[in-house]
């Protein structure tokens, strides 16, 4: 058994068999074979050693005329390798007595001796390593050919483990089949953590290098509470998670009987609870869950799930989707909040050093006024279907607000002079999720009709921290006490001009920010469908007073680290029975 801590990105515990996919695309299952299939199988391994040994030796005379004998060598040791009396004898016994389909046998056998290989010190047992790599690769295309099976095409509950996954192959998953993904890289905030935790799927990022200690097929946990992922976990430990499972399980059926009440607390403030969604067909979940709205429309799976940029008509089909599933309740719409090399078929920056500082989100779209144009044409014309506002993210500086509002006024007047309708009275807002935006809100003030605070951007901006490098993950944190002072800026400044202001980041949807958050005088949250819950029950077991005492302490202490550990200490006060 071994144990591996990384980040945890998205909450809750997934039990099953870990499939590793790597560029490849690989997808190995412990498969057993009936006996009668035995024969045919080790058949079909030979047949695969043999055209592998064929492709190697065709790669080393090429080398070898091109280059010389000397550089040719390598695959002379990679012949040798994939002919080794011991590796088929290992691999022989393995499919005949254990009866494990080849494929999940060769990736056993190699990662074990890559395993050795990466145990011993210097370059030369690190470079033989990704020899074994290798011809594990080859092995595997030779034995599954036209049989692999892509993340979007699995057909049975799996784990996904992966050195990392891109938003689109996040957004790709179908949770229906995966249950949980771990990822060597990556950090809190991401657009994958995002997508990971709205689709309700346990992950655990930046576990750093493991993918060679694990072959496909085994059995594996995942903490998404913790960061914690277990490889080849003892019975005890299984039976431990195994109850953990379980009591999720009544944990989230005692809350489904909020789905109807009120998020009022004891005194009797209402608060208003909104949802986050990434794809329409989240409506649904957050309804369920008893959502009075959408708070957060996340746009940006237009371009994540496909291989060109959605046109007019395709926005458009979206966005009356998701408002004609809400009958009447109101949608906020924030527009395209992704950097150039997320967008399909999109020219790069020349010159792109640093992305999250870089030419994204708003700053995007006002270069590229004509791509702009079309996602708020759509958003108009699907206005006419029901109640909507409409957000522009990462706004710094008044001259982008108002250079976006300008684009927006533009739309207004195309569709008008074309006879096609839309309402013209719908709300604008922004996110505040940069320091200057909080600042500046005075004067924003003037200019939008409501605010969100993403935190999200807002913590990774203030704390100068990246929230994708697990080397400083741990600095991550909504507890540090400036995070705490941005936020009360920001609502302070909003009621004083009596303007809307809610919450769309994770942050707010982690019940341990509850009460805090309703002592600096936030009074809507907008949060993952999974999380609507867990934070409705706190706001229904306090008083606005009592938060506001409890805001008042927090605010006095000097480190994240004491933020959190009042917050934790008060929640598990007031709700016992609360994971946190």
């Amino acid at each position: 058994m071994q144990r591996l801590q990384g980040i945890a990105v998205s909450p809750g515990v997934a039990i099953g068999e870990a499939v590793i996919f790597g560029n490849e695309g690989f997808r190995i299952s412990r498969r057993f074979l009936p006996r009668e299939a035995v024969g045919a199988e080790l058949q079909r391994l030979d047949q695969a050693i043999a055209a592998a040994a064929k492709e190697i030796d065709l790669n080393r005379q090429r080398v070898a005329e091109q280059l010389g004998d000397d550089y040719a060598a390598i695959f002379s040791a990679h012949l040798q390798m994939l002919q080794d009396r011991k590796l088929r004898e290992e691999l022989d016994q393995m499919i005949r007595d254990r009866h494990y389909s080849p494929e999940y046998s060769v990736s056993r056998a190699l990662r074990r001796y890559a395993k050795v290989f990466l145990s011993l010190e210097g370059d030369t047992m690190a470079e033989r390593a990704n020899d074994v790599f290798d011809i594990e690769k080859r092995l595997l295309r030779h034995l599954l050919g036209q049989r692999r099976e892509g993340l979007g095409e699995l057909t049975g509950e799996v784990l996904i483990l992966a050195n990392n996954l891109t938003p689109s192959e996040t957004a790709n998953l179908n949770p229906e089949f995966v249950k949980g993904f771990v990822t060597e890289t990556g950090g809190p905030g991401s657009h994958t953590a995002i997508v990971a935790e709205a689709l309700d799927i346990p992950a655990v990022v930046g576990t750093g290098p493991f993918l060679t200690e694990v072959s496909g097929g085994e059995t594996l946990i995942i903490d998404g509470d913790n960061g914690l992922v277990i490889l080849q976990p003892d019975e005890e430990t299984l039976a431990r998670y195994r109850h953990e499972v379980d009591e999720h399980k009544q944990h989230n059926a005692k809350l489904e009987s909020l789905r109807d009440l009120p998020s009022d607390t004891l005194d009797g403030q209402h608060i208003t609870m909104l949802g986050n969604i990434e794809f329409p067909g989240e409506v649904r979940q957050c309804q369920e869950r008893g959502a009075e709205g959408i708070g957060l429309y996340r746009t940006e799976f237009l371009y994540l799930t496909r291989d060109v940029q959605p046109n007019e008509a395709d926005h458009l089909a979206a966005y009356r989707e998701v408002i004609e599933a809400l009958n009447g309740q109101p949608v906020v719409m924030r527009t395209l909040d992704l950097g150039a090399d997320k967008i399909p078929n999109f020219p790069l920056p020349d010159d792109e050093r640093n992305p999250f500082l870089g030419l994204r989100s708003i700053r995007l779209a006002l270069k590229h006024v004509d791509m702009f144009r079309i996602q708020l044409r759509a958003m108009l014309r699907a206005s006419t279907a029901g109640p909507m506002k409409i957000m522009f993210p990462l706004v710094t500086n008044l001259l982008e607000l108002r250079r976006a509002k300008m684009v927006l006024s533009d739309a207004m007047e195309d569709l008008e002079e074309e006879g096609i309708p839309f309402s013209r009275d719908i709300d604008i807002g922004m996110m505040v999720e940069v320091p200057s935006a909080v600042v500046m809100m005075d004067h924003f003030v003037e200019e939008v009709d409501f605010f969100s605070i993403g935190t999200n951007d807002l913590i990774q901006y203030a704390l100068a921290v990246d929230r994708s490098n697990k080397d400083v993950a741990s600095l991550y944190t909504g507890s540090d006490p400036s995070i705490l002072r941005l936020v009360k800026m920001a609502i302070d400044t909003a009621a004083q001009h009596n303007k809307p202001i809610s919450m769309c980041g994770q942050m707010c949807g982690n019940p341990i920010y509850t009460m805090v958050l309703l002592g600096l005088g936030l009074r809507t949250f907008s949060v993952v469908p999974a999380a609507i819950p867990e934070v409705k029950r706190v706001c229904r077991s306090v008083t606005i007073p009592q938060c506001e005492e409890f805001a008042a302490r927090v605010m006095s202490l000097e480190s994240a680290r004491d933020v959190k550990t009042a917050l934790r200490e008060e929640l598990i006060k007031i709700l016992p029975d609360q994971p946190v």
